[in-house]
């Protein structure tokens, strides 16, 4: 498939992508292959086995409740985050589940999700297999799916299929690279923005992707919006104290006299406002994962709210240039935590975000290219090590402080001419490089870094996961 700017910013809920909005997508996926089939009215049973990270992370993740919404036939982005709950009591208290909303089977939520954090499929980290069993126990049908990043799914027999592969009208700018990117818009005469909405025009009209677009800037805005408004502790047991509703109001009241870095503080709240939103399991744009989903909208406000001249053709622009850096990562890396750490999350996200703003404050294609090389080098070898499994520590204040980052990788750029010595490219098959010299307990396992110390200062023994299982 080919990597589109709507592919990169979807709306869901939270508070992972790969561990939310993926196998919720799989389980549903799961089902309605099984009604092509013609097998949904044979099975009687449904079995899910969460395998590696998957598993270590499923509870903090919601990624339980996310198969059984998604085997209910749930899609992230049409999921209304105040119904999970009510809709997984009453399956839990009738004991059925309805397969895509009509065929229903007995379901026991606690026997039929089993989390295995000690076993891996060979694939991805992210693996779950699907088993329906007919009423002699037989099973109907089998299938494994990896939740590869930002949403993305894919069976198992399509993991070698390259994610650029030629799959529909060829593109009037294929590229695959930084540097041919940045070529074919000088070639052409055209802005990064420009050369990616000429590629998106092939998948559908003009318009109807600058409503998208607009669609999704506005979801941008509510997420931030209900983030600043919202009080109280966020769930999963760590006590952490939401904090954007506190700082919006003093922020309202205006800054302190002549304070040089209020925009700053503007930042840090709309990245805080996200990212608080995502970790309750609020909608929010998956830009490109969920973890990270506070840069772009963050970034995108400070072009917004402090850039002279800004306006909606601005947000659409700042979006396509956004998403062609981020298909980069997607053909060329990865863009999952549990894959190669948080460089993939983070650091993809703020190099999209600086890639965005230096387009929209007038910036060449060799510029737009700079900016994302330098948000991300200063972002490589991050771990993922979220405490509890929860999207919360470090993972909020990593957003705001990445979003400033972005903000001024942009401004460095500008200040050049586009030359650099390391290229984009270089900086992005570095990260992938490190993502897989990187120890697997740094990368979304919750067994490394300071999710460990968090839990050994409190005399927990961590488990390492031990073997992997064939599909």
């Amino acid at each position: 498939m080919t990597v589109g700017v709507l592919d990169l910013f979807r709306i869901g809920i939270g508070p992972s992508s790969s561990h939310t909005v993926g196998p919720m997508r799989a389980a549903r996926r799961f089902v309605a292959e099984l009604d092509a089939a013609g097998l949904l009215a044979a099975a009687h049973e449904v079995r899910v086995d969460l395998y590696g990270s998957l598993g270590a992370t499923g509870v903090g993740h919601g990624t339980v409740p996310a198969v059984v919404l998604g085997l209910g036939g749930a899609e992230p982005d049409r999921v209304d985050p105040d119904d999970v709950e009510p809709t997984l009591e009453r399956i839990r208290s009738s004991g059925t589940l309805a397969l895509l909303g009509r065929h229903e089977v007995g379901f026991d939520v606690e026997r039929a999700v089993r989390l295995e954090p000690d076993e891996v499929l060979p694939g991805h980290p992210n693996g779950v297999r699907f088993r329906a069993l007919d009423g002699a126990g037989a099973v109907v049908a089998e299938r494994c799916y990896y939740s590869v990043g930002g949403g993305f799914v894919v069976r198992e027999d399509e993991l070698d299929e390259p994610i650029d592969a030629d799959d529909g009208p060829p593109l009037p700018f294929p590229f695959h690279s930084a540097a041919e990117l940045v070529a074919m818009c000088n070639a052409g005469g055209l802005s990064v923005a420009g050369l990616a909405l000429a590629n998106e025009t092939v998948r559908r009209p003009v318009q109807e992707i600058r409503h998208a677009l607009h669609e999704i800037w506005e979801a941008m805005q509510g997420c931030v919006e209900r983030g600043c408004r919202t009080e109280g502790i966020l769930p999963g047991g760590l006590g952490v104290q939401r904090r954007a509703a506190a700082l919006s109001r003093t922020l309202a009241r205006g800054p302190a006299a002549a304070d040089p870095l209020v925009a700053l503080d503007w930042v840090n709240l709309w990245a805080l406002a996200v990212n608080e939103e995502n970790a309750a399991g609020g909608r929010v744009v998956t830009a490109p994962t969920n973890g990270a989903a506070g840069i772009v909208p963050a970034v995108l406000h400070y072009y917004w709210r402090f850039v002279p001249g800004a306006d909606e053709d601005g947000v659409v622009d700042f979006l396509l240039a956004a998403g062609a850096v981020g298909a980069l990562f997607k053909m060329n890396a990865s863009i999952s935590g549990a894959e190669v750490g948080c460089q993939g999350e983070v650091g993809s996200a703020c190099a999209m975000a600086a890639a965005g703003l230096a387009q929209v404050m007038g910036g060449t294609p060799e510029q737009v290219e700079n900016a994302a090389e330098i948000a991300l080098e200063h972002n490589l070898g991050l771990t993922c090590d979220p405490i509890g499994g929860l999207v919360q520590v470090p993972c909020i204040e990593r957003n705001a402080m990445a979003a400033t980052k972005a903000i001024n990788a942009a401004r460095l750029a500008l200040h050049g001419d586009g030359r650099h010595l390391v290229s984009l490219d270089e900086a992005i098959s570095t990260m992938r490089d490190t993502g897989r010299d990187m120890h697997d307990k740094y990368k979304e396992t919750a067994r490394g870094g300071l999710a460990v110390t968090f839990r050994t200062s409190r005399g927990e023994v961590i488990p390492v996961p031990v073997s992997i299982v064939e599909c």
